[in-house]
């Protein structure tokens, strides 16, 4: 997984509560375990029409948010069922961070969904209420909206508008080392070596 760095990217506003994986991928598209392929599924049942041809109302098919790597949604982003895929859909798509408020006791993002994020090198955005709906409307006065991310000093940075985050440090850590599960358990491979070893001869003897 690749080292999150700053990056100035474009914004994809989909105003919507409750986006569930169902939504961000159909159990259509899970038949395939190989990780890779998944960015056109992509809210594909909102995305396109039945003939499979692009639905120009939705946001993603429009001029303003071609190319965008930030997508911002409402409550609960990424309810339902725990798929990995859904997640491999939204980075696969280009989208390196999602932003989502939490209010009134509804959180953010499900918390599955946010550590399945995580271990893909996507960074979760938890703003307050009022800070996500300046984004929208921000995102709906003209043409595309730019943000830089910056994990480091946890800030995003509009022209009009900047708001700090809060982040856990531990995946804050691994995210700007570029580390999944894989290469976290890799730091201690000659101590797993040692074990093993010490492990196979108390079995031989």
């Amino acid at each position: 997984m690749d080292a999150f760095k700053t990056f100035t990217g474009t914004v994809c506003a989909v105003d919507r509560a409750n986006i569930d994986t169902d939504a961000l991928i159909p159990k259509e598209y899970l038949k395939s375990i190989k990780r890779t392929g998944f960015g056109h599924a992509l809210f594909s049942d909102w995305r396109y029409n039945a003939d499979g041809t692009d639905n120009p109302e939705f946001i993603l098919n429009q001029p303003k948010t071609q190319g965008a790597s930030i997508l911002v949604g409402r409550t609960n982003f990424g309810c339902g069922s725990s798929r990995e895929h859904a997640v491999w859909a939204v980075a696969q798509q280009g989208f390196k961070v999602v932003i989502a408020p939490s209010e009134g006791g509804i959180p953010a993002f499900a918390d599955i969904f946010r550590n399945n994020c995580a271990k893909n090198g996507v960074l979760t955005i938890q703003l307050a209420s009022e800070q996500v709906d300046q984004i929208f409307a921000m995102a709906e006065a003209g043409g595309p909206l730019e943000a830089t991310v910056s994990l480091e000093e946890q800030k995003l940075s509009f022209k009009e508008a900047e708001f700090m985050f809060e982040m856990d440090p531990a995946v804050k850590e691994k995210l700007l080392l570029g580390m999944d599960d894989i290469s976290e358990s890799l730091q201690y491979e000659s101590d797993i070596s040692v074990f093993e070893t010490a492990h196979d001869t108390q079995l031989g003897s």
